[in-house]
């Protein structure tokens, strides 16, 4: 999983008017959970920039000072009018403490079923799964080659000495459907191939 660096500054104070000042100045308000005490920081809005506009799922180094902090993003609330980031809280990952997360889930393969005429469903494009830190996938692939009309790929399919998927073993992951032109083509068919015999 790839890891972006993110260099803060300890907050001295985290009242409403320190909170206020810092958001005027550009930087925004964080705070660090997870670890023997919470770690309160900012840090400019701009270094937020890969981290928060990305489908991808990554892991932050907080520098502060002399400490470096290993994280992942856990929350983010921004402005309802201007979209601006207003607070971030991360969680401290250790190299022997298992975390949960949600990982984006990506098809591979063409499904034999949609170049048939079926209609592909990504039911679930995230997967909350638990790992260690080394663990965590920075993206699921599921190929979905071998799909057919009707075929339906679950969570059992998909499980991973590396990490645990926390959802029931029969959750849907993608599936292919009829579609309206796959049926169409079906009933032609039918009908040419009926067609010899009525002559005869």
């Amino acid at each position: 999983m790839k890891v972006i660096t993110i260099k803060g500054s300890q907050r001295e104070s985290v009242g409403k008017v320190a909170t206020k000042a810092l958001r005027n100045a550009g930087q925004v308000p964080c705070v660090i959970y997870g670890g023997d005490k919470s770690v309160h920081f900012s840090a400019e809005e701009l270094a937020f920039r890969n981290l928060v506009y990305t489908p991808n799922v990554y892991t932050a180094s907080i520098e502060i000072g002399n400490d470096t902090y290993a994280t992942v993003l856990q929350d983010i609330q921004f402005h309802p009018v201007t979209d601006k980031i207003l607070h971030v809280d991360f969680y401290q990952l250790f190299e022997d403490k298992e975390i949960s997360m949600s990982i984006p889930v990506k098809l591979t393969g063409s499904s034999k079923g949609v170049m048939i005429g079926g209609a592909l469903r990504h039911n679930l494009r995230k997967l909350r799964v638990k790992a260690l830190p080394a663990n965590l996938p920075a993206v699921i692939e599921v190929d979905i080659t071998e799909l057919e009309i009707g075929n339906k790929l679950t969570v059992s399919a998909l499980k991973n000495d590396n990490y645990t998927i926390l959802h029931p073993e029969n959750t849907v992951v993608a599936q292919v459907r009829m579609s309206r032109n796959a049926t169409k083509d079906e009933g032609e068919e039918g009908e040419e191939e009926v067609a010899p015999a009525a002559a005869e």
